[in-house]
């Protein structure tokens, strides 16, 4: 065999242990791409079994690679296909879009029309079984992205673990953002009862549980009671982390990203990502 082929030869056997050893998901706000070198860079390197990212962006009528989001004085670059981006960073990996809107980011002065929702990617070693898809809040707007709180869109696969001999749910959500803060509010508690429900409705009775996602709440928030109510337990806070966020987040309240599971004792490791930064989110982490 030739020196190269046998050197890939090699690495694909490792990577191939590596899979049978375990389970990686990851959770993520990618941040409309803002930080997309590095973003593509560490998802690249990590290649997570499973990976949940919110803020996505997909632009179809466009091969532009930024455009511009305006919202009133609320102007940013967004990364045009952040969707296509990803999936070429994880080319093993089965890429599902959720749209929750559809509105238009610019081009100069052209507007572009740009859906905007969360993703779902999946390593092709761990066979899609089940999956769900919907709203946690309102519907999809085809009409702009909306006034606020705009809608939410969750997403939810089941997936056999053939290591360990069992289904694995895992369920995301970008949670509502209300621009009066963080606080406890009937939408809010009615976006958990719905991401719950989904969860619920592609797991079977042996399965082990994941819930996680850009939660947009407090930890004493009544969004993790309703979820810890339901036999989940928060790792975050739960292992003293302090902040799921970095120094590219610079207002207060340093908590938004959660990540809940029902059989703890399954839990191999779970970390908080501050380095390298990749988004103004840190990523979760949870090896099973």
């Amino acid at each position: 065999m030739a020196p190269n082929l046998l050197l890939l030869h090699v690495a694909a056997n490792v990577r191939s242990q590596e899979w049978e050893q375990s389970m990686k998901i990851m959770c993520l706000n990618g941040w409309g791409g803002k930080l997309h070198e590095a973003l593509l860079t560490y998802l690249a390197g990590t290649s997570p079994g499973i990976l949940c990212l919110q803020e996505v962006i997909h632009s179809p009528a466009s091969d532009k690679d930024w455009l511009t989001y305006r919202d009133g004085d609320h102007i940013l670059k967004q990364r045009a296909n952040l969707f296509r981006d990803v999936s070429a960073a994880l080319p093993e990996h089965v890429a599902i879009f959720c749209p929750a809107a559809q509105g238009e980011l610019w081009d100069d002065r052209t507007a572009i029309p740009s859906q905007w929702g969360l993703a779902t990617f999946v390593h092709r070693s761990f066979p899609i079984i089940g999956q769900v898809q919907g709203f946690v809040h309102k519907d999809f707007s085809p009409v702009g992205y909306g006034a606020h709180p705009r809608s939410r869109s969750a997403h939810g696969v089941r997936v056999w673990d053939f290591d360990a001999n069992r289904g694995v749910s895992i369920t995301h959500m970008h949670g509502l953002r209300d621009l009066r803060g963080k606080m406890d509010t009937p939408e809010r508690a009615k976006q958990a009862h719905k991401l719950l429900g989904m969860s619920r409705s592609i797991t079977e009775p042996d399965d082990l549980t994941v819930i996680c996602g850009d939660f947009n709440v407090e930890p004493d928030s009544e969004t993790l009671s309703i979820l810890g109510n339901a036999g989940l337990t928060e790792l975050v806070t739960g292992r003293g982390y302090d902040s799921t966020r970095n120094s590219q987040y610079k207002k207060p309240g340093r908590f938004a990203d959660y990540l809940l599971i029902d059989q703890e004792h399954a839990v191999r490791d779970f970390d908080v990502i501050y380095d390298p930064e990749v988004s103004d989110h840190c990523p979760l982490i949870l090896e099973l």
